[in-house]
């Protein structure tokens, strides 16, 4: 791995944008740049390599922990998504030190490899353009049902997942008040006492949710972009670096999946999938249960959508401070309804 330090991550991505780096030459090569990986697209595949960050719980800052994670990310994806992710693929350097997916050379990073997925059946796209059907929410209420229903429970102290959950809320609504953001705090404390306040009141409800082995190793991540509605469903880029925020209640992310649907003006979408993943798995928990997830979550997602302002790239931009007034928009609702 000596050639590893020496090549720069930008030579990496300008190689891996070059058809001639690839064994079979694509007609194209698509870039596009996330906080955490390079991704390049050729009409067929997808290549991810992972950049070298370290940042709260998430070390990629060497080659051998890049290899690591990609291994889990294959390892945890094919769990909902096995068609999609086809390997770990090394990123060598030739004899002359020309970069590409060589069946020879010196290693000097690792990338991971998946099948494309046809862009109009995801989730965001079809809420997007109106084309989501009660359908759609019932396959995914099926996938989704029995991928949990497979899943052990992995938490076992109810003292310890409140505590979690309480912690969580102190965290967001931290970043959702750091003075350099300017974000409205009046908007945000509210919120987040309505959260307090059901963690107070209902703790035997949680301490239910754990003694019944609903806490277990899910997704983390599970966003309209991440959900394909083809044939067959498929669902990628779990959170597959940190086991932690994988480590949810299922019907926290069922109706984290209901919040994106309402923020994309489908909330009728949501409460369907809601009832279809009631109605198949046999776990109907309380609407307060589901209110107090979806009002957390929109508040994780508030602070995620604000925390881009922290980067150069996107200070200038108004489409980070408007999504997460959005998300706070709907949290309060949410929060709201889990007290009353």
């Amino acid at each position: 791995m000596a050639a590893e330090a020496c090549v720069p991550l930008e030579a990496k991505v300008a190689a891996l944008r070059q058809p001639a780096a690839y064994p079979v030459p694509p007609a194209s090569v698509e870039v596009i740049e996330t906080h955490m990986s390079w991704v390049f697209l050729t009409p067929e595949h997808v290549f991810k390599l992972k950049k070298p960050v370290r940042s709260d719980g998430l070390d990629f800052g060497t080659p051998e922990r890049r290899r690591f994670f990609c291994e889990e990310e294959v390892r945890l994806n094919r769990r909902l998504a096995a068609p999609v992710y086809l390997d770990v693929q090394p990123l060598r350097a030739d004899a002359n030190g020309a970069l590409g997916l060589w069946a020879e050379g010196e290693v000097v990073d690792w990338l991971v490899v998946m099948r494309r997925l046809p862009a109009g059946r995801m989730l965001d796209r079809l809420l997007a353009t109106g084309a989501a059907q009660a359908e759609d929410m019932r396959q995914l209420a099926a996938l989704l049902s029995a991928f949990y229903a497979d899943l052990p429970p992995v938490l076992h102290d109810p003292e310890a997942y409140c505590e979690r959950l309480a912690r969580e809320i102190a965290r967001h609504e931290a970043r959702l008040c750091d003075p350099a953001l300017a974000f409205p705090v009046a908007d945000v404390r509210p919120v987040c006492a309505h959260l307090r306040l059901f963690l107070q009141r209902r703790r035997d409800l949680l301490a239910e949710r754990v003694r019944g082995g609903r806490i277990v190793e899910g997704h983390g991540d599970l966003r309209p972009e991440h959900i394909w509605l083809g044939t067959p469903p498929a669902i990628i880029d779990c959170l597959e670096f940190s086991r932690e925020l994988r480590t949810v209640d299922s019907a926290d992310e069922i109706a984290f999946v209901a919040l994106e649907c309402e923020r994309a003006g489908a909330a009728g979408l949501g409460r369907v999938l809601l009832h279809e993943f009631a109605a198949l798995s046999g776990d109907a928990p309380p609407a307060a249960l589901a209110a107090f997830y979806q009002g957390l979550r929109g508040c994780v997602r508030a602070s995620i959508a604000l925390w881009h302002l922290k980067e150069p790239r996107y200070r200038g931009s108004s489409v980070w401070r408007e999504r997460a007034g959005h998300y706070l928009q709907l949290a309060a609702g949410h929060a709201r309804d889990c007290t009353h």
